[in-house]
């Protein structure tokens, strides 16, 4: 097939929720994709962040192989022996606690809220969360989301949710009431535009969610798994929220979820309270093992710290001779370049066209999230053709 017979196909039997471009990856490998043309395309946005140990890592894909032979799917009203193995890596990697699966971010956030109306039930029941958030896309998350546009056409919306503006402990304290049960943030806004949490909101948060005994619930679905230069946000910050989603990169490109919950509160959700058909699958799982064995073997955190050091260096030598470059943000390989333009759409188009996949959020922020697998060579091609891209459109 070409192009157009795949984008025919597409049109005649895909529904259109997604705006795509004119472009069907085939193969990757590594921070590589290929297209179906044979065009080969530097990816630092790797399937929205989902590839964060590069696509296709030979640990992941081992895993998966040898699962393959064994089975794919066991019901949760049975044991695997891949499941506890994956709970044990993810609670020895943060804090003491039990985890449950899921597929995605969007039904790790849904169990998230599930536990914090559970665990104040029936008087408490309100969630806060922040303005410019995303947490998800089902009708509960779409409503936590602090971000207007995901709700249009979408009410009445469920109750129950407030929002305020990031980073503003005033607003915070001023929105609580006695039916308030839970706080649930993202340590570094993605969608938002990476706005990231100030050290001393973060742990300001928490200790009121601990005077009030509200839970503090952390979205990590894109911070997590190294992607900041710890395994998870939350431990830049010297605090322990009561639970913690994960998506994206823990699956190493397999759909996969989980909520991790605090020991003091892993008996709130009991057996019928919550349920998911397919989370935890053996496949999923063992995928899951790899993406950490990846991460341990190759020393991908200190990568993480190193490339997306000198990635900011340059982005921020770049600055300096593109007046266009507002600001430099993120940690690690979380990173943002917000634009002084009203659309940053044309340097986007402009890095496609030279072969480099970044993303545009909010409009004028361009995001840069390589795999944590990143080589310096890598660096250097992806800052020539960002650096083209701006020098074009300026």
């Amino acid at each position: 097939m070409d192009i157009a017979e795949v984008k025919s196909l597409y049109d005649k039997y895909v529904l259109s929720t997604y705006s795509r471009q004119e472009m069907c990856i085939v193969k990757g490998k590594g921070s590589w994709v290929e297209d179906i043309a044979g065009n080969k395309y530097l990816d630092f946005f790797p399937g929205w962040a989902v590839s964060g140990t590069g696509h296709c890592h030979p640990r992941v894909v081992a895993n998966m192989k040898k699962q393959l032979a064994r089975i794919l799917h066991v019901s949760n009203n049975f044991y695997n022996d891949v499941q506890p193995l994956l709970a044990k890596k993810i609670v020895e990697n943060s804090f003491p606690g039990k985890v449950f699966f899921c597929n995605s971010g969007a039904e790790a956030n849904e169990a998230a809220i599930k536990l914090a109306r559970r665990y104040g039930n029936p008087s408490r029941y309100e969630i806060i969360t922040m303005e410019k958030s995303f947490h998800g896309r089902t009708i509960a998350t779409i409503t936590a989301t602090g971000q207007e546009k995901v709700k249009t056409g979408f009410h009445p919306l469920p109750e129950g949710f407030k929002h305020v503006p990031f980073n503003d402990i005033g607003a915070l304290k001023a929105a609580v009431t006695e039916k308030t049960v839970a706080v649930m943030m993202e340590p570094i806004q993605g969608e938002g535009g990476i706005n990231v949490a100030g050290m001393d909101y973060m742990k300001e948060v928490s200790e009121l969610c601990r005077e009030r005994k509200m839970l503090f619930i952390l979205d990590e679905v894109q911070t997590g798994m190294g992607r900041t230069g710890k395994m998870f946000a939350y431990q830049h910050y010297d605090i322990i929220p009561d639970a913690m989603s994960l998506a994206k990169s823990l699956g190493g490109g397999m759909p996969i979820g989980a909520l991790v919950v605090k020991e003091e509160h892993a008996g709130v959700l009991t057996p019928g309270t919550h349920a998911s058909t397919f989370g935890g699958s053996p496949i999923a799982c063992a995928a899951a093992l790899g993406v950490f064995e990846a991460i341990e073997e190759g020393k991908l955190l200190e990568n993480a710290v190193r490339a997306g050091g000198k990635i900011r260096k340059v982005l921020k030598k770049m600055a300096r001779k593109y007046p266009l470059i507002k600001e430099v943000l993120g940690i690690g390989l979380m990173i943002g370049v917000r634009m002084d333009m009203d659309d940053a759409g044309p340097v986007y188009e402009a890095c496609l066209r030279g072969g480099l996949l970044i993303n545009c959020t909010q409009k004028n922020v361009l995001r840069i999230m390589p795999p944590v697998t990143v080589k310096p060579r890598e660096i250097k091609i992806a800052m020539d053709i960002l650096d083209k891209a701006i020098g074009s459109v300026a």
